[in-house]
């Protein structure tokens, strides 16, 4: 998504894009998977004067906005990336830490049993499921 169509999601929304937020949302688009403070470290890299609770209380704003999604990966802090991308599952390697993202109509027969027989919705957009990634399995048997 392109800065514009961010200043204009948020215009649409009763909401400025402040310097402080476009920097959020660029740092969220070119880290991906990315933690909070992964975030305040890459905008750190233009603008000094950003804490992490600005990026935080930030992240919340977009968040509730529709703008960024948040999974979690493992017992750490949740890691961000755009919404737009976010129609997927992650596969977290517990070797390597690497996560590839899934389409989740791969999950779709899961999903349809759970809901089938225990009457429960998944909400497949926090869903990671773990293990050990290809190369990780080659390397150790």
């Amino acid at each position: 998504m392109a800065s514009t169509d961010w200043q204009t999601d948020l215009r649409n929304r009763g909401y400025r894009l402040t310097p402080q937020r476009q920097l959020v949302l660029e740092a969220v688009d070119r880290l991906e998977h990315s933690t909070p403070e992964d975030i305040l470290t890459e905008v750190r890299r233009t603008a000094g004067g950003v804490n992490i609770s600005t990026v935080y209380r930030t992240l919340e704003l977009l968040e509730e906005l529709g703008l960024v999604s948040h999974t979690h990966l493992g017992h750490g802090a949740p890691t961000y990336h755009l919404a737009e991308r976010h129609h997927h599952m992650h596969l977290m390697c517990r070797d390597c830490e690497k996560v590839v993202e899934a389409d989740v109509d791969l999950a779709a027969p899961f999903a349809a049993r759970l809901r089938e027989r225990f009457g429960f919705d998944t909400d497949m957009k926090h869903f990671a499921i773990f293990g050990r990634c290809r190369d990780c399995q080659a390397r150790n048997g």
